[in-house]
């Protein structure tokens, strides 16, 4: 039986390829990438962790069950403690103090991005957010 995110995987066809052979993902995956992109990257995606929480958070709130929403309050308490302190020792070890990263105007796709999974977690379905959380995490 193949498995739901083999499914979706095999359902974005040759997006999915571009994504995995972009020169970002290849160059982060064999250690190359430029110090100045991975600064930039970890700014961009650090900004997405506080919608991040609240589309999983209103997950666990709308799950079917007790055992479903342990399994989310779980990878909840994994993102908002080890996930934020990854960030920051990342910063610390690039040396990106608050004023660089605040000076760093967010990307229009984090903008857009953090748009959705606020509207998701807002007035999305349970399958929806499932799904926006499935893209922010794979």
């Amino acid at each position: 039986m193949t498995a739901f995110t083999e499914k979706l995987r095999d359902a974005a066809g040759d997006q999915w390829n571009r994504v995995i052979q972009h020169r970002f993902t290849l160059e982060l995956a064999a250690g190359t990438i430029s110090t100045d992109v991975l600064k930039r990257y970890l700014v961009q995606d650090h900004r997405f962790l506080d919608a991040f929480v609240v589309l999983l958070a209103s997950m666990v709130a709308q799950a079917h069950s007790l055992e479903d929403r342990v399994e989310g309050c779980q990878f909840l308490a994994l993102i908002t403690g080890k996930e934020n302190t990854y960030f920051e020792r990342s910063f610390q070890e690039l040396e990106i103090d608050n004023t660089q990263r605040a000076a760093i105007p967010n990307a229009a796709v984090t903008d857009r991005f953090i748009q959705l999974m606020h509207s998701v977690a807002k007035e999305g379905s349970l399958g929806e957010k499932l799904a926006v959380l499935v893209v922010c995490e794979w």
